[in-house]
């Protein structure tokens, strides 16, 4: 049952996948990243003109190694220790292996200009604890981005709530096993998670699919209030 899940699970099933998603990012096999959402995060990031970043799940680091291109010092951390080790040696920017839960906890002492959690919000608590702790790590006039799945595109026929759901690796390949729960958030849920972290929602950005005209993602764009 749903209810049984939890973000263990999550963190369970990325350690299972690290291979299968590295090879995946490498060969450009997710189409919705190629059409529309990998552009969206990065132009989001790069209109704030900042010079230090942190990836908040930053996977294989491809957002970093993008960012660096535009001369921008991006830190990234993950849990997933495979796919650290792959960050770290195609480069473009600093990696580290840490827990959502070690972040929360004070284990980074430095302040960013933009602290970016590119689809890497997908737990309860975990999610929870990275809101109340991303003030503290925000230098002054810093923004927070986060792109995730559209509550609105992303619902299916389940109702709309908050609530653990069902993971799927539809769209991949046959190489991924055991796919990851994820709590979903509704729209409100996700502004109020700001509001409540005294965060400002400056911005909402709501990418299309070029193929489906649908919302592939929702962009929040924040600051401190």
């Amino acid at each position: 049952m749903a209810t049984s899940y939890s973000d263990k699970n999550i963190v369970d099933s990325w350690l299972q996948n690290a291979k299968p998603w590295v090879s995946a990012i490498r060969h450009n096999e997710i189409e919705s990243r190629l059409l529309i959402t990998n552009k969206a995060i990065i132009n989001t990031i790069l209109q704030k003109s900042p010079e230090t970043v942190l990836d908040i799940g930053c996977g294989e680091g491809w957002l970093a190694r993008e960012l660096n291109k535009s001369e921008i010092n991006t830190l990234g951390i993950d849990i997933v220790p495979e796919l650290v080790e792959v960050a770290n040696k195609l480069g473009g920017g600093r990696f580290r292996l840490l827990s959502y839960e070690d972040l929360a906890q004070g284990a980074i002492k430095e302040k960013f200009d933009v602290i970016v959690c590119n689809f890497s919000l997908l737990g309860r608590e975990s999610v929870t604890n990275i809101f109340q702790h991303v003030p503290y790590i925000l230098n002054d006039n810093g923004h927070f981005i986060v792109q995730t799945v559209h509550p609105i595109t992303g619902c299916g026929d389940v109702k709309y709530e908050d609530g653990w759901r069902k993971g799927s690796w539809s769209g991949f390949n046959n190489d991924f096993t055991n796919p990851p729960p994820w709590y979903f958030r509704t729209l409100e849920s996700w502004k109020q998670l700001f509001q409540q972290n005294n965060f400002k929602l400056n911005e909402t950005h709501e990418p299309l699919n070029p193929k489906t005209k649908n919302a592939a993602s929702v962009i929040f764009v924040a600051e401190l209030a």
